[in-house]
């Protein structure tokens, strides 16, 4: 914001610079602090698939909202949490963004694409995904995507869903 025109200006201004970088450090740069990660993204259980862009799984998610096919005691939230997991997965094996093609496929596998399951198959998997979209529940949402092996995340959507099997 520059100054009211009554503010008197100097005559001569400053030639001085108002933002000076701090001198070059000689040497390169070496991950040498605690915590730092220098061998590639850790791997094992409840630490997650990196990918990039995961973020707009969850804006693609909200376009199945019509197509989804809910039993009884199952909540759209729930579900969508839990299967953006599976396709987060499956789009960080790809090294890439996530596509509807990976929601698809999470959604297919668990069949909430199909026709609602009727008793027990319906009792197993409201149970899995019950309180998944609460942020208290990263566990809960972690096992839901680790209980897709990643052979099935590699297949298409056919045999996706013949392999795996809810």
């Amino acid at each position: 914001m520059t100054a009211p025109s009554y503010v008197p200006q100097p005559a001569v201004r400053s030639t001085q610079r108002a933002y000076s970088s701090p001198r070059r450090r000689l040497g390169s740069w070496h991950a040498d602090r605690p915590g730092e990660v220098t061998e590639g993204q850790p791997r094992g259980e409840r630490l997650g698939s990196q990918g990039p862009d995961q973020g707009y799984a969850l804006r693609l998610a909200h376009g199945f909202t019509t197509q989804l096919q809910l039993g009884t005691g199952e909540h759209t939230a729930d579900v969508i949490a839990g299967c953006v997991s599976v396709a987060l997965k499956r789009a960080a094996l790809f090294g890439r963004a996530p596509m509807v093609s990976d929601l698809e496929l999470a959604f297919g596998i668990f069949g909430f694409l199909d026709e609602v399951p009727t008793g027990e198959r319906l009792d197993e998997r409201r149970s899995l995904f019950a309180e998944a979209s609460h942020h208290h529940h990263y566990a809960e949402v972690r096992r839901i995507a680790d209980q897709v092996p990643e052979g099935v995340l590699v297949l298409g959507m056919d045999a996706a869903r013949d392999a795996f099997i809810t």
